[in-house]
């Protein structure tokens, strides 16, 4: 099974921590947090423009699922503790891991006023995970009975529905699964699992510029690409998280001193990540609405395998080399002013399943060992790295830095490649258009080690953007999958994750900080370990 929310790919380098008692933020002891309120007030929050139109199983990016957050909702979702919590599911029941029923609370409606059913779900699920539909979250779907006979290796699907899914009443449905997964519950708290009203299917296109949603929010007006997309609260949402504010202005940037600037001055709300540029200092700028905390999410380098010369078997070595040339921790404290750890594998701390060490002695800053990698590994291709980057999320300190160690470190000449947004970072890296090394930043769909594992790294996976593929490691990851309890997997999975370190197909790098803050026109703002604000709890000052 692939990659949930799929754990979103993030803008900006820096990320966020786990529990609630890590946050900053939202103090409710100070003048900031006891203010007359408007509840119909609206807020602005930063964002970047979607990499492409709001459909639930096609965005795999944070842009566009922070929008898609607020107007939908799921079966089940995470409280700020961690704690899966029912949304729209009444309950999600099983006794072994493969069978599953669901029962839906009644008289939930679509913004359109559709009502909510059994099939506006798995009609969806079917709609995605269908190969015609080439969806880019469709290996979501991968452990349900039947996926491959909708979404065969080649050639065009043998069936329009998979066998696992039935409708049993308009509140109820059942799941079976090919295989038992113990974390297939948790799994379904990613967008992929949304519903869909009939709307859609007349027009996907068209719905994708203007959703149609089961959330607390609704979209108002027009999207304004490259601007800014609307959402005011929906009247007649059944959800128990109903908002406390009239609605959010998602403003598009792309530059994250800009926004920075417009924070200060009160004219953004809400920015969840200030620049690298600004670390040293946002706590003075905004004292109490400054929030630091860890959060669940990485960064790393990942390669092009589907490249001939980088897809070559001896390659693996030449990887493992370039990563132990970077000082992580030197880089960490320096460039990245502490808002960020040195990675020790692909999972961060603190997330079930952790373990330390995953990566072994390739996340060690050896730089005879670097250099006996890479000539063993016949070189780098053309002696020359080139890494590609987002601009306009607070990544050029660290890349700049990496390439520093590079160069010094391994006498490889190594180059900066900035793209001016995520977008088209994003589209050239989807579209698998490089064939070079590339910056990932992976925020986690739902806390275990199986959503920092398994979505990126699994043959076929639909946030494996480096087309890696190894057997082995796909068995691995199988068995975990089929594990009796969560903690017989985690083990399973961090197997899995020490197996990918012989092939390397991407450098674990850093595990991430949340660096946000506020203006003074809000309160009681607080944010989750996926680096996101609790929306509907904030709260707008008259």
């Amino acid at each position: 099974m692939r990659g949930a929310k799929s754990a979103k790919w993030v803008v900006g380098a820096i990320v966020v921590a786990m529990a609630a008692t890590a946050c900053g933020g939202g103090n409710k002891d100070d003048d900031e947090g006891s203010a007359a309120v408007d509840p119909n007030g609206v807020f602005t929050y930063y964002n970047t423009e979607p990499q492409r139109g709001l459909i639930p199983t096609n965005t795999n990016e944070v842009g566009g699922h922070y929008m898609m957050a607020n107007m939908f909702r799921g079966l089940v979702t995470f409280d700020i503790d961690n704690k899966l919590q029912m949304a729209q599911a009444q309950s999600v029941e099983t006794t072994d891991n493969q069978h599953y029923t669901v029962k839906l609370k009644p008289g939930w409606k679509f913004h359109n006023g559709e009502t909510v059913t059994a099939n506006s779900f798995v009609k969806a699920w079917n709609w995605a995970a269908n190969a015609k539909n080439a969806q880019l979250n469709s290996s979501w779907y991968e452990a349900i009975k039947g996926y491959e006979d909708v979404h065969p290796e080649k050639g065009d699907p043998k069936a329009d529905a998979m066998s696992g899914l039935k409708v049993v009443n308009d509140n109820e449905f059942t799941i079976e699964l090919s295989r038992p997964v113990s974390t297939f519950k948790q799994r379904l708290y990613y967008d992929a699992f949304f519903p869909l009203p009939e709307a859609f299917y007349k027009d996907p296109k068209a719905f994708g510029e203007h959703p149609i949603g089961n959330g607390p929010y609704k979209m108002e007006g027009s999207w304004a690409h490259k601007v800014e997309l609307k959402v005011r609260k929906f009247a007649d949402y059944k959800g128990d998280d109903k908002p406390k504010n009239g609605g959010i202005d998602f403003k598009f940037f792309s530059k994250d001193d800009a926004a920075y600037a417009e924070l200060l001055s009160d004219k953004i709300d809400i920015m969840y990540q200030v620049p690298n540029s600004q670390v040293g200092k946002f706590q003075q700028d905004l004292g109490k609405r400054a929030i630091s905390q860890p959060y669940g999410g990485n960064t790393n380098i990942g390669f092009p395998l589907y490249d001939k010369e980088w897809g070559k078997p001896e390659k693996a070595k030449v990887r493992q080399g370039l990563s132990m040339a970077i000082d992580r921790e030197t880089i960490a404290k320096t460039a990245l002013k502490g808002s960020k750890d040195a990675a020790t594998g692909f999972t961060p701390k603190g997330i079930p399943g952790w373990q330390d060490g995953a990566c072994g002695e390739y996340c060690k800053f050896d730089p005879a060992k670097a250099k006996d990698l890479i000539k063993q590994g016949g070189g780098v291709p053309g002696n020359k790295v080139t890494i590609t980057y987002n601009a306009d999320g607070a990544n050029k300190e660290w890349v700049d830095a990496v390439c520093n160690d590079i160069r010094q470190n391994t006498g490889v000449e190594c180059v900066t490649d900035a793209k001016s947004t995520f977008q088209e970072s994003r589209d050239l890296i989807t579209e698998k258009k490089l064939s070079n090394p590339f910056r990932m930043a992976w925020v986690m769909d739902f806390p275990n080690i199986a959503n920092f594992v398994t979505e990126q790294f699994r043959t076929g996976a639909g946030a494996n953007d480096m087309g890696y593929s190894n057997k082995d490691v796909d068995a691995l990851m199988n068995k975990a999958d089929e594990a009796k309890t969560p903690e017989e997997a985690n083990k399973g999975y961090f197997e899995a994750e020490k197996k990918l370190m012989e092939d390397m197909p991407a450098i674990p790098l850093f595990t991430d900080h949340t660096v946000a803050g506020y203006s003074k026109r809000v309160q009681n703002v607080k944010i989750d370990y996926q680096r996101q604000a609790i929306w509907t709890e904030v709260e707008v000052k008259k």
